[in-house]
């Protein structure tokens, strides 16, 4: 099988996602981190394209989609949301199994809430949703958000954007980090370098303050609806951690939760370990 590389265009913007496996079968709904992009799933899709119709875009300002300026387009994780529903119904996926990973808990979770009915399951690898989940590593995140004009709040942000860091997302809690190929903090940092994507990510990262916001929706989205979640989690994450993924065996009924030996990409360095799960969850719940 073959995984295609397309663009859809979708309010003016072309969106790229991957996209593999038979609309026969159940669709899974892809939705990457920061400062990702659908690359981070080019291994699990060819793990599970023979099974599933796997479906991966790249948010604007990200991997191969349009960077339009922040006067262009509004970066928001609602503006977001709203882009990746149009881009969802242009698809013709009325039902999917819902796959979040950092950024892409905040816009799943409002595809979720938007509409409810297309959501078979969730899958969530450190895609936060509770307060438990944000540890001693948000601090400057939080001093931005109170004072995004003072210098050092600024430049705590900045770092963040740096090829030294965007590295350490990949390799800090794993066990082995000299197996983490360094093609994915090399083009992560392509993308982070460009001429006004700073700019897109600051906004965004003011911006996620409104998420936490919004954690008492979604969970009153679990309580209500009640989706079997399987959360297949690095522990040793510096962003989210353990915390965040036990947090939703209090919302829902059906929440089976992994907490793997590995740092903030577990596809990176337990992708055989994910596939087992996810195909062990997905067949006991969509039979």
């Amino acid at each position: 099988m073959t995984i295609q590389y397309s663009y859809a265009q979708v309010k003016g913007l072309n969106v790229f996602y991957r996209e593999a496996g038979s609309r026969e079968n159940p669709t899974l709904l892809l939705l990457h981190g920061f400062p990702s992009s659908s690359h981070m799933y080019r291994n699990l899709i060819r793990e599970l394209e023979g099974d599933y119709h796997i479906v991966a875009p790249d948010y604007p300002g990200f991997g191969n989609s349009d960077q339009p300026s922040t006067s262009e387009f509004t970066y928001t994780f609602d503006n977001l949301a709203v882009l990746i529903n149009a881009f969802v119904e242009q698809l013709n996926l009325n039902q999917y199994i819902l796959y979040v990973h950092d950024y892409g808990a905040p816009v799943g979770f409002r595809l979720a809430r938007m509409h409810p009915e297309r959501v078979q399951a969730i899958i969530s690898q450190n895609g936060n949703a509770y307060e438990e989940g944000i540890g001693e590593s948000w601090a400057p995140m939080r001093a931005f958000w109170n004072d995004p004009e003072n210098p050092a709040s600024l430049e705590g942000m900045l770092n963040l954007l740096t090829p030294e860091l965007t590295k350490y997302q990949y390799v800090n809690g794993t066990r082995n980090p000299e197996a983490i190929s360094p093609d994915n903090w090399n083009m992560d940092q392509i993308t982070l370098d460009r001429p006004g994507n700073q700019d897109i990510q600051l906004a965004l990262s003011y911006d996620y303050q409104n998420n936490l916001k919004k954690y008492p929706v979604w969970q009153e989205y679990f309580r209500n609806y009640q989706p079997p979640l399987l959360a297949a989690w690095g522990k040793n994450d510096f962003f989210f951690g353990p915390e965040g993924a036990l947090a939703f065996q209090k919302d829902l009924k059906d929440a089976e939760v992994h907490l793997l030996n590995t740092g903030h990409f577990p596809l990176e360095e337990d992708l055989e370990l994910s596939v087992s799960l996810i195909r062990s969850f997905l067949t006991k719940r969509l039979s």
